[in-house]
């Protein structure tokens, strides 16, 4: 997003008053807006969203090893960035980055999230991912998350938490790139005040669903747009 699209003043008041609900609670209503979770118990999915923060925040940095591309465009499509296995690469979207940084700088969120950090974090949030995807970690997710859907005597198997994996590689991101608070506030931010303000919107566009903006397919195949009944501003396709 250039500075231009910024012209509208959004409720600041408003947005701000985000920041009074905790971290974890953010994870709670990302597991309560995604398929599967509907009539879950709310303590549950504080307890998964917790968990899977925990998680994130342990993961020992890395460096990322997937090629990173730049596309525009990511408000129309409520995404961020995305990572996609086959090829093996992040794609940035930075007319979104940019309209979160500077709505960070708008509210007052700079200490939190300092210039260049939503770049770095949207980097890190899904090399989190691929390392979610590939390696041994996303065995030890679930088994963190200790969601049992299974028991054969001493024996259990865990089953997958969806949703579980955004918030891991939100904790992390926050970890690596030291913020102040996890990137679901400032997205959750993002979402509301692009949902409320039509002018950050090309002309015929739809308005990007209420979530965190997604991070998935690079330019090197055509994206595979999907649309869940609510989109984080960060994905992956694989």
């Amino acid at each position: 997003m250039t500075a231009s699209v910024l012209t509208r003043t959004p409720d600041l008041a408003a947005l701000r008053r985000l920041a009074d609900l905790d971290d974890v609670e953010f994870g709670v209503r990302l597991l309560a807006g995604t398929p599967t979770h509907e009539g879950r118990d709310p303590a549950l999915l504080r307890q998964w969203a917790r968990a899977a923060a925990e998680f994130g925040a342990a993961l020992a940095p890395v460096a990322c090893a997937a090629d990173v591309v730049e596309s525009d465009g990511g408000l129309e499509m409520g995404l961020l960035a995305r990572y996609t296995s086959r090829p093996d690469a992040i794609e940035l979207f930075t007319d979104t980055i940019a309209a979160a940084d500077g709505l960070a700088e708008r509210l007052g969120w700079r200490d939190w999230y300092p210039a260049g950090s939503v770049r770095a974090a949207a980097v890190a949030h899904e090399a989190a991912h691929a390392r979610l995807h590939h390696g041994p970690a996303k065995a030890e997710l679930r088994r963190a998350l200790g969601h049992v859907v299974l028991r054969l005597g001493s024996r259990r198997w865990y089953g997958h938490v969806a949703g579980a994996d955004e918030i891991a590689a939100h904790a992390y991101a926050r970890t690596v790139c030291g913020l102040g608070r996890s990137p679901l506030l400032l997205t959750a931010a993002l979402a509301e005040w692009v949902t409320a303000s039509p002018q950050t919107r090309a002309p015929g566009a739809t308005t990007p669903q209420s979530r965190t903006p997604q991070s998935r397919t690079p330019q090197t195949r055509t994206p595979q747009t999907r649309t869940p009944r609510r989109r984080t501003p960060h994905g992956r396709e694989k």
